[in-house]
């Protein structure tokens, strides 16, 4: 996929997202509902002196995960650890972690349904009772030891929610479900970014990029600097919305924020199987991609705008998608 309009972090991404992060859910932009249900949350447990319920954010990547799992933090007057599921791979490793948190802290685990199962066990009596048995030794001279933990917050974040066992589910006080921005709240995620980087850009420019956005924060954010890139070359002193456009152009990003591989892949759909339906691991092959990059990166989005449908033969190609392309439907 373009790597432009991936909402997959680059380290690029990170550094960028990292100057222009919110510090408070006052300052966090969209997802109004969960900012208030959150805010409702830390200053019940304040009232009550008690570390947070234990919080899960679910949605697609690039919504602002990360970035809420350290307003949290900040909101609370708390350090934060970080961590992510794949790199628990051991019990131990999980035990390790918990038993090092000072009271009150906040323990954010990123990808938290690709942890081991071994790990996730340990999980479930640490978030209700704080605490966690260690297995010593192997063999019959094995034995079990019981180590109090302080209380803590848990703040797990998924782009895959439905993967996560229910016993780990059902343990969170509070689910979060992030969805897609829209146009508004991405047009002033924008003017709040170029105002940070002092760039001048127009009000019409701002809403072009917005519309191409995928819904998605990141992106918002990584095509705002690839336009800012083009205006330095180019000469421009302003981001006007020609400047953007001729930027996006060079980029193949089209009018509904499609690139190149969306694209193959609904021609795919319409020309190759004829608008047929097609299994996910047939379209992969035609296209030569990874049917998970298809499934959790591309596919969304598709979806979302009502470009491809899933039916039980498989994916399918809709009357957008080929009004999009400007081909003619099968009668």
């Amino acid at each position: 996929m373009n790597d432009i309009l991936s909402p997959s972090p680059s380290e690029s991404d990170l550094a960028f997202e990292s100057a222009l992060r919110p510090a408070s859910l006052a300052e966090f932009i969209g997802q109004d509902n969960v900012s208030k249900q959150l805010g409702l949350l830390l200053k019940a447990a304040s009232l009550q002196n008690r570390a947070p319920d234990h919080i899960l954010l679910a949605g697609p990547p690039g919504l602002g995960k990360t970035t809420l799992a350290m307003i949290v933090a900040s909101e609370i007057g708390a350090g934060l650890r970080v961590t992510s599921g794949p790199t628990i791979q051991h019990a131990g490793d999980l035990a390790a972690i918990l038993s090092s948190l000072s009271s009150g802290e906040v323990l954010f685990i990123d990808e938290i349904h690709r942890m081991a199962r071994p790990a996730e066990e340990l999980l479930y009596l640490a978030m209700e009772d704080f605490r966690v048995d260690v297995m010593v030794g192997k063999g019959v001279g094995a034995s079990s030891i019981s180590l109090d933990l302080e209380p803590f917050t848990l703040v797990g974040a998924t782009t895959r929610s439905g993967m996560l066992p229910n016993p780990l589910r059902d343990r969170f006080g509070y689910t979060a479900n992030l969805e897609f921005y829209g146009h508004e709240d991405l047009a002033t995620v924008l003017a709040r970014a170029a105002k940070q980087l002092a760039l001048d850009a127009h009000e019409d420019a701002i809403s072009l990029i917005a519309s191409r956005s995928r819904g998605t924060p990141r992106v918002a954010n990584r095509l705002l600097r690839r336009v800012r890139d083009f205006a330095l070359v180019d000469g421009a002193g302003e981001i006007t919305a020609d400047v953007a456009q001729r930027a996006l152009e060079l980029y193949e990003v089209d009018s509904l924020g499609l690139d190149r591989l969306d694209k193959q892949i609904l021609e795919a759909l319409i020309v190759k199987f004829q608008g047929k339906p097609v299994g996910l691991s047939t379209l992969a092959v035609a296209i030569g991609e990874e049917p998970d990059t298809i499934e959790s990166v591309v596919e969304p989005y598709l979806l979302r705008e009502g470009l491809i449908q899933r039916t039980t033969k498989g994916r399918q190609a809709t009357s957008l998608a080929y009004r999009h392309l400007g081909a003619s439907e099968p009668s």
